[in-house]
């Protein structure tokens, strides 16, 4: 993350993303499918790091062999072997960001789910103790409880990110505050699929949606 001077005067935090470039490996139709989707290659490697029909779905495809192949359903107009950068995005649209969060370890329920702790005072002994997990008459626990357990290190997507600046020469895009992952993490940048409201001139919301 670092910070970026506005028109105004203002700062706003970013992120810097590094995007592409992405190789177009294939495409998914429905007629042969069942569902239209492309799969996007990133980061070159070399054929002794991938399986063999890994690397035969790269030949067939005549692109070079890539570490990490992803589907992304509802693109159009991308065709096999395309290339994608940076320059595919544009400065004031809205994007999700999917990454794996930073694993945080094995965590209690205060900090795992926000808890409250119980009194302190009278002897109490249970401060932060989960306190009772089973239920009225079922001799078992259900599954879903809130308990401690490990926090973080999941997938997870951040939506409604406003791409700030995108610098086509070093295939960079800054999006406006922070996202998931640690520093170096492997990200997946898309056009957002939550409907964001349209600010007006005095900053106000004019009711329509993007």
């Amino acid at each position: 993350m670092t910070q970026l001077f506005n028109a105004d005067g203002t700062t706003s935090a970013v992120t810097v993303l590094e995007a592409g470039p992405c190789r177009v490996l294939g495409l998914r139709t429905t007629e042969k499918d069942g569902y239209a989707a492309a799969r996007i290659a990133f980061e070159a490697t070399t054929e002794r790091r991938l399986t063999k029909p890994m690397n035969g779905e790269f030949k067939k495809a005549n692109v070079e062999p890539h570490r990490h192949v992803v589907e992304i359903r509802g693109y159009d107009g991308l065709e096999a072997g395309q290339e994608l950068k940076a320059e595919i995005f544009a400065a004031g649209e809205i994007v999700d960001v999917t990454s794996t969060s930073k694993g945080k370890g094995f965590q209690g329920l205060i900090k795992r789910h926000k808890f409250s702790r119980g009194p302190e005072s009278h002897g109490s002994m249970n401060v932060r103790q989960p306190g009772a997990i089973g239920a009225t008459d079922a001799a078992r626990v259900f599954k879903g409880v809130r308990m401690a357990g490990q926090m973080g290190n999941e997938r997870t997507t951040a939506r409604a990110y406003k791409v700030v600046r995108v610098d086509p020469e070093r295939n960079l895009i800054l999006v406006k505050g922070g996202v998931p992952g640690a520093k170096g993490a492997l990200v997946l940048v898309r056009q957002s699929t939550k409907k964001v409201k349209v600010k007006g001139p005095s900053g106000k919301p004019t009711g329509r949606k993007v």
